[in-house]
């Protein structure tokens, strides 16, 4: 089970359609305990048969009898643990093990250490079954043959589990419940099959960059550095999903993954799990309540603090000081405004190896450089990795310290050094050189890469990379986040790869895009997915990473960006707005401040995002779950739940069809009003794109600024989208502030969630 070349993604579903390797298949439950929900599930032992059938050569699973010697000590047909628990009113875990031998629990850097248990759950005997009655939703579990049908609280059929004795029809193609061992190495791994029903519609598995919706699919959940938005490899993938028709999923795996969404089957989701042992959350809900429920197991993003919100700039890279202040000083000068200027791979003694030194002729002065940044409203971000060539200057430390990933003889299985993260000393090395970074005025670490540990890797944690390569990005986002946060009070990180669980350590951003139309659609797309996968935040290379950069798409790409949840220019050659023609000029900065008048809104609606799990920018679906139509939606989205942002998509266009879900919807640009639910084709304005505003809407705004140094809360502008006689709503959440505040508008006046009257300026929307 290797990959044809190193750090490509696995197809675990390959190695169930080997010959050799022995299949067991769940036949009878030997032993159950109602209360406790655990029992023993028999398991049969199948191998492949060749079929001749019409000149057709096929393949199908039949019992056999185990040829193990010495024969009375090996169980054909071996009896395992399994146990069903309730986390909550809307979820239910399926542990599953496949060997009778016993081995501690570890604890999980994916889901919080103590797990609440559901009170409220009524059980009811069944001739040969037990239902389980939970407030949002009921299983039934069969307690002869192992099944699982799982209904929600109208008694409709979601889905359920997929076996042998379920699965009908002759040579039926579809992969029932089972594990496999191995013939090579009697490794073990799970395929966990349940029925996928007419026009059900599948999304998550992270930032994928794929179509939005996974079905008829089938993902490799490997950590990979794509280089790419338009491949099917991901930096961040995530083994958690949702369906249409109200459940979601969690393999709790940190192993290469396989999810076959219909894509060998067309009636049946098999989730292929590397691991040996089944550990699988299943969630009731709609989809804001599924993802509700997996971030409250697997945690949420906190709230960045409000500089992060302003725009990042940066390069491939800056490669002086002197460029560095030139570059900051222009961004003021010339009147764009922006908060973070980013350091690239340039600011080393040699080259791109990073040796966390800053070299000593090009940054003389890092330190009074940073200090002067942030007087004049700028914070500094410092790009890193945690690999070493053979000729950085920290190679030689870091093999003599023994601080790396080590193969099977104790060396680098690769050419680069990687840390190993799971080595306490290892750890405090690299915090210490991070730390020096932070204290001496950085203000966020660039985590990049972390997707290329090998899978042939061991680790002081006493795991191979099978187990330890997806978990890496998840310590490498920890282990950064963390020490951001002690050294500075706020927790930031700027990551590019993600797993399961990464998203309590935000910001990361979208990778190394394609310049061109079909990267940012991709670009889009893995936003979406990644924020219906439990991301509340998430960034992009505005314009795409590497090339010439396309001024014309480079103009639509800055609408889209400076309008998603973090906004950051980044790629080579430089992309300085300066370095293009005047009128792009104009439209960045039209942008830009578009951007900062808004942070206030901006800022209060990822408050809310934050304490709920939810993402910043949504799916239209997200919000409208019972209009059919939101969920076939991927090239617009919510940003926040007012403002509906749809960027123009192809090459020369003066606008755009674009979807509208219930209600009222005004054109920001034209102050023309829309009735929802319908398709429309509306041309653009100044701005490249289109942004539509809830009718009814109430959007605290600021004033122009150059940083989120000069915001003053105190003096916000309220403009109410609808007419004068009419109520409004929105929302404010301020830095200092416990908790977001309900603020209306009646009569032209504000009055907050405490009845108490406000000096805020309210206007109506036609005088924005």
């Amino acid at each position: 089970m290797k990959p044809q070349f190193l750090n490509n993604p696995l197809d675990i579903a390959s190695d169930f359609q080997q010959l050799e390797n022995e299949f067991f298949i769940p036949v009878a439950i030997k032993q159950f305990d109602k209360n406790s929900g655990k029992g023993k599930l028999e398991w049969q032992y199948n191998k492949y048969q060749l079929d001749w059938f019409f000149n057709k050569i096929d393949k199908h699973l039949a019992p056999q009898t185990l040829k193990s010697a010495p024969f009375q000590d090996y169980d054909t047909h071996p009896q395992c643990d399994f146990d069903i628990s309730f986390i909550s009113s809307r979820t239910i875990r399926l542990r599953m093990k496949t060997s009778a031998t016993a081995y501690p629990e570890k604890e999980s850097l994916m889901i919080n250490k103590q797990l609440p248990e559901a009170k409220n759950i009524k059980k009811t005997l069944l001739p040969g079954a037990i239902k389980y009655q939970l407030p949002f939703g009921l299983v039934v579990f069969n307690t002869k043959h192992f099944s699982l049908q799982f209904f929600n609280s109208d008694n409709q059929l979601l889905t359920a589990t997929q076996t042998a004795q379920s699965l009908k029809g002759m040579h039926s193609k579809a992969m029932p419940f089972c594990f496999i061992k191995r013939s090579a190495d009697y490794s073990r791994s799970v395929a966990a099959s349940f029925s996928l029903l007419p026009g059900e519609k599948i999304f998550g598995c992270g930032e994928s960059f794929t179509r939005l919706d996974k079905r008829g699919q089938k993902i490799c959940l490997m950590t990979s550095d794509t280089q790419s938005t338009a491949s099917s490899q991901m930096y961040k993938p995530i083994p958690f999903f949702m369906s249409s028709r109200g459940y979601g999923m969690f393999v709790h795996s940190s192993t290469p993954l396989t999810f076959d969404f219909g894509y060998t089957h067309q009636s049946t989701t098999t989730l292929y799990n590397g691991d040996e042992e089944l550990d699988l959350f299943f969630f009731f809900g709609t989809p804001k309540e599924i993802l509700s429920e997996y971030t409250a197991l697997t945690g949420r993003s906190p709230l960045p603090p409000i500089w992060s919100f302003g725009l990042w700039m940066g390069t491939f890279s800056f490669t002086s000081q002197k460029q560095v202040c030139d570059v900051a000083m222009k961004m003021r000068k010339k009147n764009f405004p922006c908060d973070v200027i980013h350091i690239d791979a340039g600011w080393f003694e040699k080259g791109i190896n990073c040796d966390f030194r800053f070299n000593k002729k090009k940054f003389p002065h890092p330190q009074s450089m940073m200090k002067s940044l942030l007087q004049n409203g700028f914070r500094v971000s410092l790009w890193q990795i945690p690999y070493f060539t053979p000729h950085n200057p920290l190679y030689k430390e870091i093999i003599e310290k023994k601080l790396y990933i080590k193969n099977a003889a104790g060396h680098i299985p690769t050419e680069d050094a990687i840390l190993d993260l799971t080595n306490a000393d290892t750890i405090r090395w690299y915090a210490d050189k991070l730390s020096a970074l932070l204290k001496m005025g950085a203000s966020v670490i660039k985590a990049d890469f972390g997707e290329a540990t090998p899978l042939h890797g061991l680790y002081a944690s006493g795991t191979t990379g099978f187990y330890e390569h997806n978990l890496y990005p998840l310590r490498y986002n920890k282990l950064i986040s963390e020490l951001t946060k002690k050294e500075t009070g706020q927790s930031i990180i700027w990551a590019r790869s993600a797993w399961a669980g990464s998203q309590k350590y935000p910001v990361h951003w979208g990778g190394d895009a394609e310049i061109s139309d079909a990267g940012m659609a991709g670009t889009l797309r893995g936003g979406l997915s990644l924020g219906l996968s439990g991301f509340s935040f998430w960034s992009h290379d505005i314009g795409g990473f590497s090339g010439s950069p396309v001024e014309e798409l480079y103009a639509r790409w800055s609408f889209f960006g400076l309008l998603s949840s973090h906004s950051r220019v980044h790629g080579f050659p430089p992309r300085e707005p300066w370095k293009f023609s005047k009128q792009f000029q104009h439209q960045f900065r039209k942008i830009s401040e578009l951007r900062y008048r808004l942070l206030p809104y901006i800022y209060s609606q990822a408050c809310i995002s934050s304490r709920e799990g939810l993402p910043l920018m949504k799916t239209l679906f997200l919000n409208y779950p019972n209009d059919p139509s939101t969920w076939n939606i991927e090239d617009e989205y919510l940003l926040g739940d007012d403002l509906l942002i749809a960027p123009l998509m192809e090459q020369d266009t003066a606008g755009r069809l674009l979807y509208l879900p219930e209600g009222k919807w005004i054109d920001l640009q034209s102050k023309k009003i829309y009735e929802g639910k319908q398709w429309v084709t509306i041309i653009a304005g100044q701005l490249p794109g289109i942004i539509m505003v809830r009718y009814g809407a109430l959007i605290p705004c600021t004033g122009k600024i150059k940083s989120t140094c000069e915001l003053d809360w105190k003096k916000l502008q309220w403009y109410a989208f609808c007419n004068n006689n009419e109520t409004a709503q929105g929302y404010l959440f301020a830095p200092g502030m416990k908790n977001p505040i309900k603020v209306k508008s009646i009569n032209q006046q504000v009055v907050n969630s405490s009845k108490e009257k406000s000096s805020f300026i309210i206007k109506n929307y036609s005088t924005f």
